[in-house]
């Protein structure tokens, strides 16, 4: 008798390691209020990150600086003037406004997938004419600055 009880609780025991190694431990769901992130890469015309560059969705007020050694990027939401937030969710089409000094401006439209989310932005230098007389009055349009007529 003793030996069918010793028996039954190795089994039990046997089972019980079985269900913990292949079930583990309860799956915890991502947190739902977390959008998905999206990763923009700003770069010249020979693939160096920019810098000084700027990223920043039309709607809103905040303009946000990319990484100084990789040129990147990571956004996951927006917070909108009226202090609302937009998640970036799967399928949503987001405008972005990328800007630096001395690039001229690109105006970007990116569809967010479920995953992978990293795409490259080039920026083109812009072509300033020197020739003028005084190059000290030379303006370098920077964001959305409008030149002084």
């Amino acid at each position: 008798m003793l030996r069918i009880r010793r028996v039954a609780l190795v089994a039990m025991a046997w089972c019980a390691a079985l269900f913990l190694a292949f079930a583990g431990p309860p799956a915890i769901a991502g947190n739902t209020e977390d959008g998905i992130p999206v990763t923009v890469r700003v770069v010249d015309e020979a693939a160096q990150p920019i810098p000084t560059a700027v990223v920043r969705h039309p709607q809103e007020q905040d303009r946000h600086r990319v990484n100084t050694e990789t040129g990147m990027l990571t956004l996951s939401v927006l917070y909108m003037p009226d202090g609302s937030e937009v998640l970036f969710t799967k399928g949503m089409s987001i405008d972005f406004e990328v800007s630096a000094p001395g690039y001229v401006n690109q105006k970007v439209t990116y569809v967010i997938r479920k995953r992978r989310n990293t795409f490259d932005v080039t920026l083109v230098k812009m072509a300033i004419d020197m020739s003028d007389d005084d190059p000290d009055d030379i303006t370098i349009q920077f964001g959305r600055d409008k030149p002084i007529d």
